[in-house]
């Protein structure tokens, strides 16, 4: 059986109600971390959206279905689109109706990722196992929309290469998880990030795309500056602009406030240290790889890198719920460690695509179980189903 972080054991007797309060001291209706995140999706669409769903309806059926579009989109374009050459110029395109399809289902994902806590709201059902669902899928999906967006610039002379968006997705992953490191110091998540804007951009781009071709993407948008550059110039520059001046204000206030739940500063920092390590074995593993792993493969390489922080990022919000602390090494770590020995060593320079693809399941199957089984704990902690709103029968 594969071994689960031992916050999990821990999650069913500390994450009870009442939810933690605010620091006025007034009951929040929904999970603390909850209220943030809804104050960032327009609450019209949401409203309005919300009167299609009815009230028998499941928040977490809601927030799981939005998530699987941006499964299937990733793999539709991963089919027609393996190696990111599709739009390149001289190799076949991916067809424009993949693209409204892409676009669509994009933002669909992005609306029911609007009304789940509503939803959640609006039947009395909100729990932490919404905020596991919520946060722990976002935290996956990181990888399934920034790989699919990929495919709308590709690589080669026209596009970005693997390299400059294997940095983005890191940029994209430490914007995701340095708001949850502070929540973990100061109780209150806070996601300064622009989710609703890129969402929607992404998925007017997607429908561009399918009308006036990936071509139009060749071109400057203004003077010699071309999509691509205004692509990584905004994911970068809204990451040191926002995300990072943001999270480090709030936690300056906590510590000026005196109200930080970690007082040392390796406690702090504690919930940095796994990604940190995931990023410097991964990063090493590009620079010392002898087959060039993350030319030749890096949609399996960006995959394996985005569930393993999903992993960690999961196990975090695990020990926010609980109040417990947060684990110092994820054991995904050692595998990876592994491998990458491997190939730096060069005992196995033939087999490095195999080392990655047995890894990445390897991640894949553990990060799975171990939603399944925090899914299953709290379901039965709380008396509830999580795709329904029934109660379970008690004998």
């Amino acid at each position: 059986m594969l071994p689960t972080c031992p916050s999990v054991q821990h999650v069913t007797l500390l994450c009870s109600p009442p939810f933690p309060v605010q620091r006025g001291g007034h009951q929040p209706p929904v999970p603390l971390c909850h209220a943030p995140v809804l104050e960032l999706h327009s609450e019209g669409r949401s409203s309005v959206s919300l009167q299609f769903f009815p009230r028998w309806l499941a928040p977490n059926l809601i927030t799981f279905s939005g998530f699987l579009l941006l499964v299937f989109n990733f793999f539709m374009m991963a089919y027609f689109d393996p190696d990111f050459y599709a739009s390149t110029p001289g190799h076949e395109h991916v067809p424009s109706w993949v693209w409204i399809v892409a676009g669509l289902l994009n933002f669909t994902a992005y609306t029911l990722d609007g009304v789940d806590g509503k939803q959640a709201r609006r039947t009395n059902s909100s729990t932490p196992l919404g905020e596991l669902f919520d946060h722990g899928l976002d935290s996956w999906a990181c990888i399934y929309f920034v790989v699919t967006v990929y495919s709308i610039f590709g690589r080669g002379e026209t596009g970005v290469s693997v390299m400059v968006l294997y940095v983005l997705l890191w940029v994209v992953l430490f914007s995701f998880i340095l708001s949850h490191w502070e929540k973990y110091n100061t109780g209150i998540l806070f996601l300064p990030w622009g989710y609703d804007l890129s969402q929607v951009t992404i998925s007017g781009v997607y429908l561009v795309t399918a009308v006036v071709g990936v071509e139009a993407w060749y071109k400057p948008a203004f003077y010699t500056v071309l999509y691509r550059d205004l692509f990584t110039s905004m994911i970068v520059g809204c990451a040191l602009t926002v995300t990072l001046p943001m999270s480090l204000y709030n936690v300056y206030k906590g510590y000026r406030n005196n109200t930080l739940k970690h007082t040392t500063l390796y406690e702090f920092m504690l919930p940095l240290l796994s990604p940190v390590l995931l990023f410097i074995l991964s990063t090493l593993w590009v620079f010392a790889s002898p087959s060039q792993i993350l030319e030749v493969h890096p949609r399996l390489f960006y995959f394996m890198v985005g569930t393993t922080f999903a992993n960690i990022t999961c196990q975090l919000i695990v020990c926010q719920m609980s109040n417990t602390r947060c684990q110092p090494l994820s054991w995904l770590l050692i595998p990876l460690t592994l491998v990458v020995l491997v190939v730096v060593s060069g005992l196995a320079p033939d087999t490095e695509a195999l080392l990655l693809a047995v890894l990445t399941a390897l991640v894949t199957i553990a990060h799975l179980h171990y939603g399944v089984t925090v899914v299953n704990q709290l379901s039965k902690h709380f008396n509830i189903y999580p795709f329904s709103l029934k109660k379970p029968n008690v004998d």
